[in-house]
């Protein structure tokens, strides 16, 4: 029987390979192991393993790196990428995967690839040759994709990307993106069930807000997220349900910030830590557009026929919908941006946009690809040059 290992360390990414893991659970042929890491094990992050658990996988092994008591800089997180290696390293002598799976572009997903490198553990890879230009996560993506053995992307530019990086392209697979089947896949909650389980009252104006750290602007976090605050202000009949950044560098300052705006905004703001996936997706059929600068509002949110409001540099370079609107990180850009934001939205009915991250039959593409791929040589790889 062969080990599928599947690492997740953050809510966001486990919403999108879910469903995955629970074919590959279901599957006579495969075992499902689960390690759980980083902000899954964090208080300040809503320690979201729950969620894995709730929803009946078995957390095999847990490898802690998030120190919630450390200062949130450069040097905690650099700490965190050492704590996480030597904690793979006891999970994989545990363990003993015949194959890794692993999503994106994240800190700990270095960690994690860097150990199985050693470990000789092949690596299937999902979501590399895509850009972020604003964020280290880029830098990350494009170095997971060099230490993996098979290759799932979510658009055929993306699939050249990968080759383009030296990969042979009989190992590089166009799938499409989880997270927009999951879309589809959805079991909804109605807007009732939304609204009593976040205590929180929808309207006809509603916003969804998502910020993250980005890792490699000149411009401060308090600066831009005071910015965005700014010009929300000007929404005073908009409620906005804002949930946690990630636990990248300067993460609590963008919490703190948000948190005491949500404080003095009480009456129509709300702030999460997570919504969790089947929340989040039913959320969106209610809500009048996403903002931020999340990969989710740029992948999945143009399959719910809303606007989004990408701001800033985080995601500059990704393939986005015609329903996707970029702004700068100034109060006027962002302004301006929302005024878009909220005249696409105010058009009666939801936008006829086309998702090019949508393609039929991903998550059994790819299982059917790591339950049956030859693994024998598969460590060992040949540079590919371009003709």
């Amino acid at each position: 029987m062969r080990k599928i290992c599947v690492v997740t360390g953050s809510r966001a990414e486990y919403g999108i390979l879910r469903n995955l893991m629970a074919a590959i659970k279901a599957d006579s042929e495969l075992q499902l192991q689960v390690i759980a890491t980083n902000q899954h094990l964090s208080k300040l992050q809503g320690e979201t393993y729950k969620e894995i658990e709730s929803d009946g996988f078995t957390i095999d092994y847990r490898v802690y790196m998030a120190d919630d008591d450390a200062p949130d800089n450069a040097n905690s997180t650099a700490k965190s990428i050492g704590r996480g290696i030597g904690g793979f390293a006891d999970a994989f002598d545990a363990l003993r995967p015949d194959l890794l799976l692993i999503l994106g572009d994240r800190y700990e997903m270095l960690a994690v690839a860097s150990t199985a490198l050693i470990y000789k553990i092949p690596i299937a890879h999902l979501h590399g040759g895509e850009i972020t230009e604003g964020a280290f996560d880029d830098a990350i993506r494009h170095a997971i994709s060099k230490m993996s053995h098979l290759h799932f992307t979510s658009t055929e530019a993306y699939r050249n990307r990968v080759i383009q990086l030296g990969e042979q392209p009989e190992r590089v697979f166009n799938v499409g993106a989880l997270g927009v089947e999951n879309v589809m896949k959805n079991d909804f909650m109605t807007r009732e069930d939304v609204e009593n389980s976040l205590h929180f009252r929808l309207s006809d104006k509603c916003f969804l807000c998502t910020y993250h750290p980005v890792t490699l602007s000149s411009m401060s976090p308090e600066v831009q997220v005071q910015n965005l605050l700014e010009a929300l202000d000007d929404y005073k009949d908009h409620r906005i349900i804002f949930t946690y950044s990630n636990s990248d560098t300067n993460s609590r300052i963008i919490i703190k910030l948000i948190q005491a705006y949500v404080d003095r905004n009480a009456d129509r703001c709300m702030f999460i830590p997570s919504l969790g996936q089947r929340r989040y997706f039913s959320a969106l059929k209610y809500v009048t557009a996403v903002l931020g600068n999340s990969s989710s509002g740029i992948i999945e949110v143009p399959s719910f026929g809303i606007p989004t409001l990408d701001i800033g540099d985080r995601q500059k370079g990704r393939i986005a919908a015609d329903s996707v609107i970029h702004c700068g990180y100034s109060v006027e850009e962002i302004k301006s941006g929302l005024a878009e934001v909220v005249k696409r939205a105010n058009v009666s009915g939801r936008l006829n946009t086309s998702n090019p991250y949508h393609k039929e039959g991903t998550c059994s593409t790819i299982l059917q690809t790591i339950k049956t791929y030859p693994l024998e040589n598969l460590v060992q790889k040949s540079f590919y040059d371009l003709k």
